[in-house]
């Protein structure tokens, strides 16, 4: 664990952060009283996005999707 006043931690900001991402503990103080912990998160999994376009042959989009909604168009004052 590494304690460190906000002004150096504001000034080496990439070198903290560094240390988090290694997965230590900054404790960040203001006249040497700790008013932050930064630390790594916790090992969250990451769920892989689909690719684009995989549920297209899935999805079906009829004409009437495009047509004009006549309460919508009233309400804008076509």
């Amino acid at each position: 664990m590494t304690t460190v006043n906000l002004h150096d931690f504001k000034a080496h900001l990439s070198t903290y952060t560094r240390k988090v991402k290694a997965g230590e503990t900054v404790i960040v103080c203001e006249r040497n009283v700790p008013i932050a912990e930064l630390r790594p998160l916790s090992n969250r999994t990451k769920s892989s996005r689909p690719a684009p376009g995989l549920f297209r042959d899935q999805l079906v989009v009829t004409e009437a999707f495009f047509e004009s909604d006549r309460e919508i168009e009233s309400d804008f004052g076509r």
